[in-house]
């Protein structure tokens, strides 16, 4: 735990000397206009974070809070059943909403977020808005609060509980549970193998196109977009459209930039993130959440996530 937390000591002031990197630096991930990211970069083996943007800027969960209700799960339950390994696999491995459900509304709801939050000092981690109680995905979270929980996992986690999450995360399946695809960002961007969670809402809830299995885990090629689809979300918000989005006016791109404030980050807005374990022997930890215009397609934000996933693996890497 003191190695921990010293070692997580020397990162945190480096988030404050370099801030966002500078479009001028040879190298710098450029992110498309329009496009909010947060993302860090962090090397185990030296212990530093070597590449980061708006590490603190919270950002909606999605799929990416089934990291922490599998922590919070497995920590509370020594012994599990069949039927709930089977529901922490299709969780984790495809993205199931429906097992995440099952789990978030029998540990409580919030009071998951709020427990592992506490545990695993999370500062940008928060629950749902009151208003909001069964919408896990509504959870705030932030790029550097991600890489904390992987840390925690890798580092402090009692091994039946990294060892079962992160087994399953190496083992991502390319179609998530509901027909999309969540080979998008590292999977397609970064060289083989990983493990990741992927996270996705506000592209509505079918598929744009069928998710047709591929062989390209070791591929680094960024050329090609996501094959279709999106991965399992989040249960339509109140008062959705038909298209799957919340209804509620259009952000502007200059208050878009800093929509992480409110009840529910970047609301309105499709979120797509990709984080995971990257590298040889996962000598690093790389985390890239985004916040994309309302007016966007699958196709287009998950192509440009994948460029942009590949840009900073390799500037966080090299």
């Amino acid at each position: 735990m003191k190695r921990f937390l010293t070692i997580l000591a020397t990162a945190i002031p480096l988030l404050a000397a370099t801030g966002p990197a500078s479009a001028a630096t040879s190298g710098t991930p450029q992110v498309p206009a329009g496009i909010t990211a947060g993302y860090v970069v962090f090397d185990r083996q030296t212990g530093k974070i070597t590449s980061n943007r708006y590490a603190h800027r919270k950002f909606r969960s999605a799929s990416v809070v089934k990291i922490l209700i599998a922590i919070d799960y497995l920590e509370a339950h020594k012994s599990v059943s069949k039927s709930n390994l089977a529901l922490l696999k299709t969780m984790l491995r495809v993205s199931d909403d429906n097992a995440a459900t099952s789990f978030w509304n029998r540990g409580g709801q919030g009071k998951i977020i709020e427990r592992t939050a506490r545990k695993l000092q999370l500062t940008d981690t928060a629950p749902p808005p009151a208003g909001w109680p069964g919408y896990w995905g509504y959870t705030s979270i932030s790029a550097l609060d991600i890489t904390k929980t992987y840390r925690y996992l890798l580092d402090r986690a009692d091994p039946r509980v990294s060892g079962l999450i992160l087994g399953h995360l190496r083992e991502a399946e390319q179609c998530g549970a509901d027909g999309f695809d969540q080979f998008f960002g590292i999977p397609r961007g970064v060289r083989g193998p990983w493990a990741v969670k992927q996270g996705w809402s506000g592209y509505g809830s079918t598929p744009p196109g069928r998710c047709r299995k591929t062989v390209f885990k070791s591929t680094s090629d960024t050329s090609a977009p996501a094959a279709s689809t999106a991965p399992a979300g989040l249960p339509a918000a109140p008062a959705a459209t038909a298209a799957g989005r919340p209804a509620v006016p259009a952000v502007s791109p200059a208050l878009f930039t800093a929509a992480a404030t409110g009840p529910v980050p970047d609301y309105g807005h499709p979120v797509l993130h990709t984080t995971g374990l990257v590298g040889p022997k996962e000598r690093w930890i790389m985390v890239l959440l985004t916040a994309h215009p309302s007016s966007t397609t699958w196709q287009r934000s998950t192509a440009q996530v994948t460029k942009l996933a590949r840009e900073v693996y390799l500037n966080g890497t090299s």
